[in-house]
């Protein structure tokens, strides 16, 4: 509505957004531990989460360590736009856009501003930063510290922006509470104050909006929009349509008669159904399956591929689709398994036709658990429910999903990085991004160490004499005090579980697996699963949390 009042057209909205009225207390939101500090674009590739400055929503307006220098912030600019998975042109036209309305506030030194909410005394009732310059509104408002108004007519759509930002010459100058910014040397005052109409200003710009006049590439953008004002109100449109929805996931989430028809490559599209698989043909194709040789573990494996690129935080990735079959996700070291069981079930589903690749991926993990719990003792029907497509390639953009690859996936027991957090900490955060609970997370684990689904092959966590058994082996001998655990180096990622009575080595681990015996929480729900009774229980469990897994994506489903 802002922007419509403000006489720009939109490129449209979709509603369906969750109020969510407590806090997530699993999120990964980085290690920073100071307010402020800043974070060199190399270190925010490597954990990518958010703002250059902790406290900032995205870099500081400023330049890095409040330097001044418009060319000393492209890089962070373009980090952490980059982290919401924002191109160039995209960028350009979201800072501009932004900078075309409205103003900064800084009337006053900061030591005008009291106590956050969190830090400000209980009688404040939550309400901080309170103000002791004059009335704390309007002409008196401090909030950034930063005193800029950037265009001519500030609550009116405009190419002032541009006009201004490459007519003028730029001078630093500082704002009445010290905070660096730059004004236009050899313009008039052709800026309405905000709260006197008999005054004007000078135009004033942050230091992050000269990098786009001064970076090269930002530089050709600018002056595009410049002399292209139509195509600035586009990529704007567009850019903002992006940034607001980006965490909504697919487009059929979206409500309302305001949606754009146009389907765009971010939001990973998909096609219309081409199957429609009766009951009797999802029995014919569990049986065609069982019979293609493929063993437990690749067809449990190869669906956790599939279904675990699901992020609950913006919707993305999810066995729908069948984008492990496509680029990026079929080559990622944690796919291993996809370059052998591929081509078994893309070879099923071109000969029966009966369902798509996606469905069948599943459905090679429905027959693996079924015959894993039928050789545990136990006949379960793991609920399954088609209607998956499969996507095309160009319908699947490679350098956003190369973000949903994984950093770590202990669930499979897979690490590519040592520099980012700990084993055990990732595990919970690809937990937290399936949305899975403790009890969900701890009895998965069990089941696939057991089913032996490591990336690798490898035996670290397969606690069991029975692999491809869906058995509860994996907390009882985790949990059994005849194994003394011993690291294998001073990394301490790689462990020995010895017999402490012959000192041989039964068992190796991963921090991921011991995890579930040293941490109180996650050892009582072992404990559970360990007990001698809790066989049956373990595999409706695990069953209900699998099924979870593979309908993350399946919103049609909710």
């Amino acid at each position: 509505m802002a922007l419509e009042n403000s006489g720009f057209r939109t490129f449209g909205f979709g509603a369906g957004r969750e109020d969510v009225w407590e806090p997530d207390l699993d999120v990964n939101w980085g290690d920073e531990k100071a307010w402020l500090t800043h974070r060199h674009p190399e270190a925010l590739a490597k954990a990518p989460l958010g703002a250059t400055e902790m406290g900032l929503i995205y870099v500081n307006p400023e330049g890095p360590d409040h330097s001044g220098e418009p060319l000393s912030a492209a890089a962070a600019i373009r980090a952490t736009f980059g982290n919401m998975g924002m191109n160039d042109e995209e960028t350009v036209a979201l800072i501009a856009g932004g900078h075309t309305l409205g103003k900064t506030h800084g009337a006053a030194a900061a030591s005008h501003v009291g106590a956050d909410p969190e830090a400000a005394p209980i009688e404040a009732q939550g309400l901080g930063w309170a103000s002791s310059y004059g009335s704390g509104v309007g002409a008196d408002a401090i909030t950034s510290g930063l005193e800029v108004v950037w265009t001519q007519t500030p609550t009116q759509w405009s190419n002032y922006f541009f006009e201004n930002l490459f007519k003028y010459e730029w001078v630093q100058t500082r704002s009445p509470a010290g905070a660096i910014q730059f004004e236009a040397i050899d313009a008039p005052d052709i800026i309405p104050d905000p709260f006197d109409p008999s005054k004007k200003r000078k135009p004033t710009m942050l230091v992050t909006d000269l990098t786009l006049r001064f970076d090269p590439e930002f530089e050709k953008i600018s002056r595009r929009f410049l002399n292209d004002p139509q195509a600035f109100n586009e990529a704007f449109a567009r850019a903002w349509f992006k940034l607001t929805h980006r965490d909504m996931g697919p487009k059929a989430r979206y409500i309302g008669p305001e949606v754009p028809q146009e389907d765009l490559i971010w939001q990973d599209p998909l096609p219309q159904p081409l199957y429609q698989p009766t009951q009797e043909d999802i029995i014919n194709l569990k049986a065609t399956i069982a019979a293609s040789g493929l063993s437990i573990s690749e067809m449990v494996s190869v669906a956790w591929a599939s279904a675990s690129t699901f992020r609950g935080g913006d919707k993305r990735g999810g066995a729908n689709g069948a984008r492990l079959a496509l680029a990026p996700q079929r080559d990622w070291d944690v796919n291993a398994v996809a370059a052998r069981v591929l081509p078994v079930l893309e070879e099923l589903q071109k000969t029966t036709n009966k369902a798509s690749l996606a469905d069948i991926i599943v459905l090679a993990g429905v027959v693996g658990i079924e015959q894993a719990a039928a050789a545990a003792g136990v006949s379960i029907s793991v609920p399954f429910a088609p209607g998956r497509v499969d996507a095309r390639q160009d319908q699947t953009d490679i350098e956003m999903f190369s973000l949903l690859e994984p950093i770590a996936d202990g669930f499979r027991n897979y690490r590519a990085r040592l520099d980012v957090s700990t084993t055990e900490s990732l595990l919970i955060d690809k937990a937290q991004q399936l949305t899975l609970t403790a009890p969900e997370m701890t009895v998965l684990v069990g089941g696939m160490r057991v089913l032996g689904t490591n990336f690798d092959g490898s035996q670290n966590g397969v606690f069991t004499d029975r692999p491809g058994v869906l058995s509860t082996d994996f907390f009882a001998n985790l949990l059994d005090m005849r194994y003394e655990w011993k690291p294998t180096d001073d990394a301490n990622e790689l462990f020995e579980g010895h017999d402490r009575l012959t000192g041989e080595v039964k068992y190796t681990a991963t921090r991921a697996d011991l995890v579930f015996g040293s941490n109180s929480v996650l050892r009582a729900l072992a404990e559970v699963y360990a007990c001698s009774d809790a066989h049956e229980k373990f595999v409706k469990d695990f069953v209900a949390a699998w099924v979870k897994v593979m309908n993350l994506d399946r919103f049609d489903l909710q």
